[in-house]
C-alpha cells in the first residue's frame, strides 16, 4: 500500500519517542538527515555552556576544578557513555579525538601482541575504513615494521580463518560509506579464535544502536562525541579498554592527567590505575560540558525503552526512506548502496549516484534537506554516494516523506545541473 504524508503524520502521532524531539533546537524549514556526521544542537546546551563560562569560569575561576567538578568530567561523562555501549562504570573515559585515542589503543594492542605473540606482524582492517583510522594504522605499522593489510567485510571471515599472522583486527562497527553493520560479538569471537586482538571504532554506532562491548568480549574501542552523541562540532572522543587489558601496558601518550597522582608533580611517570591511564593532557572543560548535555539527550530515552527503542525507530525510518525512494524516484538510477537487510544496516542509508552526486546533494540542501555527499571512484564497485542519517531522537516520519519529495523534485526537474550546484565547497 502506498503511504501518504498523512500516514506518516499518523506514525509520528503514535510514536512514543516523539517528545524527545523537543530536546533539540531544529532550524525552521530544515530537514536534517546528517546526524551521522554532526548531531543537532540540544536545546539545553547554550545555557549550560554559558553557565560554565559565566559562573564556573567567570566567578569560580580556578576553584571550579574542584567546586564545579571539572576534574571529574572525563570519568563522569565517560560513565554516562558507558551505559550506551555496554561498558561498566569506570571502564571508559572521554579524552582527546578519535584519531589520538586510536593511536593510544592500537599502540597498547600492538604491545600486548608483541609480548604474547611476536611472530604476528599484521594489522588487519577494512579497505573502506574511515581514512583517519587507516592513516593512524599506517603510521604505527611504519614505526614498528608491521604490515597493514586491508580486506573487505565479505572476505573477513576467510582471512581470519588463516589469521596466524594477524596481531590486531581494527574495524569500524558501522561502515561510514555504506552503513553496513558488522556483528561485533561474532567477529570478535572469530578474531580471538585466530589469536588476534580487536579494536572497534564506534563512531557510527555509539548512540545510534545498542552496543555491548563487554558482552562481545571486545578488547578496545574508541568513538567520537559529535555524531549521535550530539556533543557539538569537534566534541571530545572516548576510549575504552577491557578490564583484562588496562593494567598491562602504558598507552604511549603518557601525559600528566594519566598519571597516578597528577598533582603530586612527580618528575617520573606512573600510570593511573585502570582506564584513567588513557587520559593525556588537560581536558577541554567547555567541550566536555557540551558533550555531557548531548549524552544526556540519549539517556533521556531510557524510560522510553532506551537504545533498543531508538534502534527500532531508526530502522523504521530508514526502511520508509528506502521504500519511498524506490517508489517515487524509480525513473532515476539510485541503487541502494546500504544493506537491504535491516539487521545489517546502521542508522543511515547510502544511495549510489555516479552522475552528478555532489550537485544532487547540493540542490537538495538548497531545498532545506541536509544529507551529505561522499566521493567514491564513480564506479559500480566504488560509487559516489548520497548519504542520509536517521537519528531517531529528532527525526520524524514526515521528515522522511518530505525529504524524498524534495529528492524526487531535484531529480525530475534536473535542477541539479545548474552551475551553482556544481561548484564544490571545501567540506562535502
Amino acid at each position: 500500500m502506498t503511504l501518504t504524508r498523512n500516514d506518516c503524520a499518523a506514525l509520528d502521532a503514535a510514536d512514543p519517542l516523539a517528545p524527545l524531539r523537543a530536546r533539540f533546537t531544529l532550524p525552521e524549514g530544515v530537514i536534517y538527515l546528517d546526524g551521522n556526521s554532526l548531531g543537532v544542537l540540544p536545546a539545553a546546551t547554550p545555557a549550560r555552556v554559558a553557565d560554565a563560562i559565566q559562573q564556573e569560569w567567570g566567578e569560580g575561576l580556578i576553584r571550579s576544578w574542584n567546586s564545579a567538578g571539572w576534574i571529574d568530567l572525563p570519568q563522569r561523562v565517560g560513565d554516562k557513555i558507558a551505559r550506551l555501549v555496554g561498558a561498566a562504570p569506570g571502564e571508559l573515559v572521554v579524552a582527546d579525538s578519535t584519531s589520538v585515542n586510536l593511536y593510544k589503543v592500537l599502540s597498547a594492542a600492538l604491545a600486548i601482541a608483541r609480548a604474547d605473540a611476536p611472530a604476528r606482524r599484521v594489522v588487519l582492517s577494512d579497505a573502506e575504513n574511515f581514512p583517519t583510522d587507516l592513516y593512524i594504522a599506517q603510521s604505527l605499522c611504519a614505526q614498528h615494521g608491521l604490515t597493514l593489510e586491508l580486506t573487505t567485510a565479505e572476505a573477513l571471515e576467510a582471512r581470519l580463518a588463516r589469521g596466524q599472522d594477524v596481531a590486531v583486527l581494527l574495524w569500524t562497527q558501522v561502515n561510514y560509506r555504506s552503513g553496513r553493520m558488522l556483528d561485533m560479538a561474532r567477529t570478535t569471537a572469530l578474531a580471538h579464535a585466530a589469536g588476534a586482538l580487536t579494536i572497534w571504532d564506534l563512531a557510527h554506532s555509539a548512540g545510534a544502536m545498542p552496543v555491548d562491548l563487554n558482552g562481545a568480549q571486545a578488547d578496545f574501542a574508541i568513538g567520537c562525541g559529535y555524531k549521535y552523541l550530539n556533543g557539538g562540532p569537534g566534541a571530545p572522543a572516548f576510549v575504552w579498554a577491557h578490564a583484562r587489558h588496562t593494567e598491562r601496558f602504558w598507552q604511549p601518550l603518557s601525559g600528566w592527567m594519566g598519571h597516578a597522582a597528577p598533582f603530586r608533580f612527580d618528575t617520573a611517570y606512573q600510570p593511573a590505575p585502570g582506564i584513567a591511564r588513557y587520559l593525556c593532557g588537560t581536558p577541554s572543560v567547555l567541550a566536555m560540558t557540551a558533550l555531557e548535555v548531548g549524552v544526556d539527550t540519549l539517556l533521556a530515552a531510557e524510560p522510553l525503552g532506551g537504545m533498543p527503542a531508538l534502534r527500532a525507530k531508526s530502522l523504521r525510518l530508514s526502511r520508509l526512506f528506502i521504500d519511498q525512494v524506490r517508489e517515487r524516484c524509480a525513473a532515476h538510477a539510485l541503487p541502494l548502496a546500504s544493506p537491504e537487510d535491516d539487521a545489517e544496516r546502521g542508522s543511515q542509508v547510502s544511495l549510489a549516484c555516479n552522475e552528478g552526486g555532489y550537485a544532487v546533494m547540493a540542490a537538495l540542501i538548497a531545498r532545506g534537506v541536509i544529507g551529505d555527499f561522499r566521493a567514491g571512484q564513480g564506479t559500480d564497485q566504488a560509487p559516489d554516494l548520497l548519504r542520509f542519517g536517521f537519528t531517531p531522537l529528532y527525526t520524524r516520519f514526515v521528515d522522511v516523506f518530505d525529504a524524498v519529495t524534495a529528492l524526487a523534485t531535484v531529480l525530475d526537474s534536473g535542477e541539479w545541473r545548474e552551475a551553482r550546484f556544481n561548484q564544490r565547497a571545501a567540506v562535502t
